[in-house]
């Protein structure tokens, strides 16, 4: 498929632009570009057909099955993007008087009780623009906390060797060390390990809870409490709250400050790298640090206040990406407490009855009922045919079904990690459990095809590690011809 670059012709273009209707103002000199940018030119309909064939070569949930592990990638109603769109909504600006943004104002404030609310939590932000993001925001909360109490020989966050690869990350990046815990055979936290780990250099402990191989610890209220008496705090991962959602509350669980995944847990799409919302949720004890601005109501109205002293700071311009938090206000409001609960039961229901469907074929990595996602453990199937969970995941693709999570989580050799959400019916988790089980016959009698699987993707299979160690990150002009 041709690039933009490789489809321009000199001279084409579209207005996209009406006639600018106020006098023009042009910056100096000295900030003027000495070159034109070189972008490319053609017409509409070309603009429009290359993004068309663009969009026929992604997979979404409109397309469908999209199973994967600990990203919960279901089905967004469709009414959330309308609320979203209204243009009292849209037509906003972040630097308009406070006066004239009141409903907007009154969004934030809203949602952040319901979540507060479901979470169990006292106060929330909604700045921080991901997942990742809102960790990193968390995990700086616990460190305002520490060295605000003159604590400042906490320097060490306890993640477990199942947790997302962004924990580490998050913590190492507001200067903490890492001391990593194994899980125990039944894929949960080891306690003994925890205590050994435990000292008065700990600042904390991250969790997700369901953790990643779909268990809920059962000896989480445990855990926080050992933390607790550590003098550490215990930071949720709310990655996987689509499972409990409604049913139980990390702040109950012992839980000081967590993050929302907005764009997984409550209904807005986060997949091809569009905007997300990793909202941080905190007990009273962690507010005064919370980003700044924050929406408070004085009086009969609604403000945005800095006046928090012991604030963190900003960690995004202006309050977030709004939009996504309407769209989850939206969702929270459509289904109210008994939908909320209700989704999340039906994912735990989905993911059990699939992994019912599969577990004579396929080997389960834990066995015991699972929560919203469970494991694969196809290190048997590679052994005895050759095919990889790379193979069967690429496989997959010939069917129409998007693979679920491959290689993770690392405690699982040939892991494939399966979500299949609330959001799909039984006949579909029917379907694609035949599917499964086509492909692992399919391994055992002609494992040169999984080889060579995609055969009907308009890109077959591509060389990871070439695109890992030398990425074409930039389009390569021809020389400009010399004057």
């Amino acid at each position: 498929m041709e690039l933009l670059f490789e489809k321009s012709r000199c001279g084409r273009g579209l207005s996209l632009l009406p006639a600018c209707d106020v006098p023009e103002v042009q910056p100096c000199d000295c900030q003027l570009r000495k070159d034109a940018p070189r972008l490319p030119q053609l017409s509409e309909a070309e603009l429009s057909r290359h993004y068309t064939a663009l969009s026929k070569r992604a997979h979404g949930l409109n397309d469908g099955f999209y199973p994967l592990g600990s990203c919960t990638m279901k089905y967004n109603p469709k009414i959330n993007d309308e609320m979203a769109n209204l243009p009292g909504f849209t037509g906003i600006h972040p630097l308009q008087p406070v006066s004239s943004m009141q409903g907007c104002l009154k969004a934030l404030d809203e949602l952040s009780q319901l979540l507060c609310a479901i979470t169990g939590m006292d106060d929330m932000t909604f700045q921080p623009a991901a997942g990742a993001h809102g960790e990193f925001t968390g995990i700086a909360l616990i460190k305002a906390y520490h060295e605000s109490r003159g604590d400042m020989g906490r320097k060490k966050i306890i993640v477990p060797d199942s947790a997302h690869g962004t924990n580490p990350a998050s913590a190492n990046m507001n200067g903490f060390a890492i001391v990593n815990i194994p899980s125990a055979a039944d894929g949960c936290i080891d306690l003994e390990a925890l205590k050994a780990a435990l000292g008065p250099d700990t600042a904390g402990l991250m969790l997700t809870n369901p953790n990643t191989v779909g268990k809920f610890d059962k000896n989480i209220t445990e855990i926080t409490r050992l933390v607790h008496e550590a003098g550490g705090l215990c930071y949720y991962d709310g990655a996987n709250l689509n499972a409990v959602m409604g049913v139980v509350r990390p702040g109950d669980m012992g839980f000081d400050v967590i993050h929302l995944n907005l764009h997984k847990t409550f209904s807005t799409p986060h997949g091809g790298g569009g905007p997300g919302s990793g909202a941080v949720g905190c007990k009273e004890i962690l507010a005064p640090f919370l980003p700044i601005p924050r929406v408070v109501k004085k009086e009969e109205q609604y403000v945005l206040c800095n006046d928090f002293p012991q604030s963190i700071g900003k960690v995004k311009s202006f309050y977030g990406n709004f939009l996504v938090v309407l769209r989850a206000l939206s969702y929270v409001l459509t289904l109210g407490s008994e939908g909320i609960a209700e989704a999340a039961e039906n994912a735990v229901l989905n993911a059990n009855y699939m992994k019912k469907l599969l577990e004579d074929v396929y080997p389960v990595a834990f066995v015991d009922t699972c929560m919203h996602e469970f494991v694969l453990d196809l290190s048997q199937l590679k052994k005895e045919t050759g095919c990889s969970a790379m193979d069967i995941a690429k496989g997959l693709l010939d069917y129409g079904v998007h693979p679920p999570t491959m290689y993770f989580p690392l405690i699982v050799h040939e892991a494939l990690m399966i979500e299949p959400t609330e959001t799909e019916s039984k006949e579909t988790l029917e379907e694609v459990a035949e599917i499964f089980r086509s492909l692992r016959e399919k391994a055992y009698q002609d494992p040169e095809a999984l080889h060579n699987a995609p055969l009907s993707t308009p890109v077959r299979r591509l060389d990871d590690v070439r695109a890992a160690r030398t990425p074409v990150l930039k389009y390569d002009f021809e020389p400009a011809p010399a004057e």
